[in-house]
């Protein structure tokens, strides 16, 4: 790998209150693929600069774009480390295979990723609950009208330092479900992450924001009555004897927190079950006292606890200002791990060195 260091800067000064993804570090990792010159290569880090594209690129007419989201974290004793790559780079090539991207060397890809965040350290804000997000992407780069696949990519990964997800403390969040529009269907693009789910979940969202709930829970798009996920997160539900998330199907995103929280909730003891969850019965449990907790996971929030579900007419609240208690726990537990509070029992973190 070409690593082209520029002059650091003497002092980073970081905003007081950091937006999520609106300050990113000085340098940038690129690598650009070719089939007719024997796919990827001239892996480089060099200093952030804007792109110089080609407007008949083909990612902005055929929408061959993917991307990943993850974390690296000052953990308590100092150290820097990330939670799961090996996970987040899996997941960027099964979304490059469904939309017929070429697939990145998975070994090569987080040696790149570390090699990255270490020469940006000093941008790791190092206050309680503070982060540098990852955000590798790929996008289609060759020059061509034609309804077909690229043969050329751009490869990059950015890197923003980010404050808590809630500045104010972890606080819960209302959410509304729609059977107005679809996100995703099975056997389509849904459990890529592909950045064209986003767009189409757009309105969705923005329909839910103007009656003042912060995100949009999706249905399946067949029979439109099983709980899929929320825009930016898996959901889970937490009944009196179970804790149950919709099982992959084909039009879910498998989450890197998700499959943690499942897990930790076994370690627990907890009867976790990944199965259909119909809105119907989340209703008609929530009226018979069954439904205790909604929460949903995420890389952004971690944890997000929900006091406030509405379907149609039907508003079911879990408590007002004070989140779940099984998502607080959870959320103390996976924000623990992260920062090296408490004991990596499944060895989640891998650290820069």
């Amino acid at each position: 790998m070409n690593t082209i260091t520029s002059e650091k800067k003497s002092k980073i000064n970081l905003p007081e209150n950091l937006v999520f993804g609106k300050v990113f570090t000085e340098h940038v990792f690129e690598m650009d693929y070719d089939s007719l010159k024997g796919g990827w290569q001239e892996p480089k880090i060099k200093k952030l600069e804007n792109l110089s594209i080609h407007p008949a690129a083909m990612v902005f007419h055929y929408g061959q774009a993917l991307f990943e989201g993850l974390k690296a974290y000052k953990t308590v004793d100092g150290r820097i480390a990330l939670f799961r790559p090996e996970k987040n780079i899996e997941r960027l090539n099964n979304s490059a295979r469904r939309l017929c991207i070429p697939e990145v060397d998975p070994e090569l890809t987080l040696k790149y990723m570390l090699e990255l965040v270490k020469t940006d350290q000093d941008w790791i804000p190092t206050k309680p609950g503070y982060s540098l997000y990852i955000r590798p992407f790929i996008i289609a780069t060759e020059a061509c009208f034609g309804v077909r696949p690229s043969e050329q990519y751009k490869f990059m990964i950015l890197l923003s330092p980010v404050g808590p997800y809630y500045p104010e403390g972890f606080k819960p969040v209302s959410i509304m479900v729609t059977d107005k529009y679809v996100r995703a269907v099975r056997k389509g693009t849904g459990e890529a992450k592909a950045a064209g789910n986003y767009a189409a979940s757009l309105i969705g969202q923005v329909e839910a924001k103007n009656e003042h709930y912060t995100q949009v829970l999706w249905l399946d798009a067949i029979e439109q009555k099983y709980i899929e996920e929320v825009g930016a997160m898996n959901i889970f539900v937490r009944f009196n004897d179970e804790v149950a998330t919709p099982k992959l199907s084909g039009s879910i995103l498998p989450g890197i927190t998700r499959m943690s929280v499942i897990q930790i909730l076994k370690d627990w003891g907890m009867n976790i079950n990944e199965r259909l969850i119909s809105i119907d019965e989340m209703v008609d449990r929530y009226d018979k006292g069954e439904l205790v907790e909604v929460f949903g996971s995420g890389t952004a929030a971690v944890i997000s606890s929900v006091n406030k579900l509405k379907y149609h007419d039907k508003i079911m609240k879990f408590g007002d200002e004070d989140p779940g208690e099984l998502a607080l726990k959870l959320y103390n537990e996976v924000t623990g791990i992260q920062y090296g509070k408490i004991e990596d029992k499944h060895n989640w973190l891998i650290y820069i060195d």
